[in-house]
């Protein structure tokens, strides 16, 4: 029954929303709207914790628009817009969570404490509910700054770093449940405050939570699904490097009476990266059909184009020599780690030191 009322709660509010802004929308951001009821509701049916989490987002959301009332310049002025809700508040909120959650379970792998674990694990999850509200909300504020302005938040590196560590965070508390395991977090919760302390240096140095009309060439329904499925990849496959370290810990004997089965580590690694890489290649799909519209051709050897070749091809290779030659042990796990280098060049090493067509995403 709760599975239904869920659902049906899902669908009513989608189609409450297509009713009232389906003259604002496209027929693909329709579709896209229509899709996302039974999709959510399949995966709140298999994983409870989203069900609370969607509700949560949900709640803050409305709490923040209600603030808002229409004015952006109201966020300096309220007190829960400017101390919580605002996006920027929110995300920093986001950011000390995490460093925290980070904190508690180093405390909880050293000390052996089920607490420390316990409290990072609620952290974690604090940290996502308030990093999924703050781009929410920062959706909202772009359509305050002007309709032409607005925008999903996935525009630019400030905003895709966001997306990563909610998508890295979430993945991992998913696997926490199923494993029942705890003991993983510290080594993913590393990669999670490396991203975080990063997007605060973006922040401060470029001044980066401005909110920026879109340049033309993203002026397009395809950034609303291209760009998420491929931080999915990017996610997990940073998820799947950092078991892959504390496999390789485990292996050597270091904290070896601390860390999870390898049965269990490389279980998980394994599926990191098989669904990292089915999100990344529907993503790379989909980045050529975006091409095609945006810039006339498929593929144009573009360096960004190109490094998402590499990664694609360097976890082609891992998955099928798992599948072909059942590849395990230190070799899988030092191919994970490795491939978090590839991952990083491509996602971060291109807008550095390369420029092209995806330009516009530089540091």
């Amino acid at each position: 029954m709760l599975d239904w009322l869920y659902a049906c709660a899902l669908v009513g509010t989608s189609c409450l929303g297509l009713m009232q802004f389906s003259q604002h929308m496209d027929y693909y951001e329709q579709l896209i709207l229509l899709l996302a009821a039974p999709t959510f509701a399949f995966l709140g049916w298999h994983w409870k914790p989203l069900r609370w989490l969607i509700a949560m987002l949900a709640f803050l959301s409305w709490c923040a628009i209600t603030q808002y009332a229409g004015s952006l310049e109201l966020a300096n002025s309220r007190f829960l817009l400017k101390y919580l809700l605002s996006s920027q508040s929110a995300i920093l909120w986001m950011s000390f969570l995490f460093f925290l959650s980070t904190f508690f379970y180093w405390g909880g792998l050293i000390t052996r404490s089920l607490l420390g674990y316990s409290i990072g694990t609620m952290l974690c999850w604090s940290a996502v509910v308030m990093g999924f509200s703050g781009m929410l909300v920062r959706w909202y504020e772009s359509y305050l700054l002007g309709a032409d302005i607005g925008h999903i938040p996935v525009s630019n590196l400030y905003e895709v770093f966001i997306l990563f560590t909610m998508i890295t965070a979430l993945f991992y508390l998913y696997y926490e449940k199923q494993y029942e395991t705890r003991q993983m977090g510290p080594f993913v919760m590393l990669i999670i405050s490396a991203a975080v302390g990063f997007l605060l240096w973006y922040t401060v140095s470029r001044n980066a939570a401005e909110i920026q009309p879109l340049v033309p060439a993203l002026q397009s329904w395809w950034m609303k699904i291209h760009v998420p499925a491929n931080f999915i990849g990017y996610g997990t496959f940073s998820l799947a490097a950092m078991v892959g370290v504390a496999y390789l810990l485990k292996e050597k004997g270091w904290l070896a009476d601390r860390l999870p089965s390898l049965e269990v580590l490389d279980d998980v690694m394994y599926k990191a990266i098989a669904v990292g890489f089915a999100f990344f290649t529907i993503a790379t799909i989909l980045g050529a059909l975006w091409a095609a519209d945006a810039w006339g051709g498929y593929w144009s050897w573009d360096p960004k184009e190109t490094w998402a070749l590499i990664v694609w091809l360097n976890y082609a290779a891992w998955l099928h020599l798992r599948l072909m030659k059942g590849l395990r042990g230190q070799l899988a796990a030092w191919w994970a780690v490795i491939g978090l280098a590839v991952t990083t060049f491509a996602f971060l090493g291109v807008n550095m030191f390369l420029s092209g067509l995806h330009s516009y995403g530089t540091l």
